[in-house]
């Protein structure tokens, strides 16, 4: 294995968990700026193609998450991600994918993959293509307004 391709490698591991780490804290400019301008993400209520539309897409997500807070009022998200596997085609493109689990104050609310697209651009690993599924969740949780619940 090549220096390059060891690179790659850890700035898309990091990537990811900055997706998890600003997302989940409300920070969309800086979970946006992970993303290629011409980026799409797919989820299971749509395709939202270029920076506009996926960063709607976080707003619309936590808009209200009122009512998924715990006993005592406090709302947290937690995204963990495990079994990342990371196939680098070429010193400027690679793919993954992963498993996730989402927690919030009641528990565990969802579950799938993450199947990704990545590039390398001025220097840095961008998204260009994020595929969320959802394996399985909680009725009347978070996932249940993506699947139509």
């Amino acid at each position: 294995m090549e220096l390059w391709e060891l690179v790659a490698r850890e700035s898309i591991r990091d990537l990811v968990a900055r997706y998890n780490s600003t997302g989940d804290s409300g920070r969309f400019a800086e979970t946006l700026a992970l993303f290629a301008p011409d980026a799409v993400m797919e989820r299971p209520d749509g395709l939202y193609e270029g920076l506009d539309a996926i960063e709607g897409q976080f707003h619309d997500a936590a808009t209200d998450l009122s009512h998924l807070a715990g006993p005592d009022g406090r709302m947290y998200l937690r995204h963990f991600t495990s079994s990342h596997q990371i196939d680098v085609l070429d010193p400027a493109h690679a793919r993954g994918r992963c498993y996730y689990q989402v927690l919030l104050p009641k528990g565990l609310d969802h579950w799938g993959r993450y199947i990704d697209e990545y590039a390398e651009r001025d220097g840095r690993w961008l998204f260009t293509r994020r595929a969320v599924t959802i394996d399985g969740h909680h009725p009347g949780g978070m996932a249940s307004a993506f699947l139509g619940e």
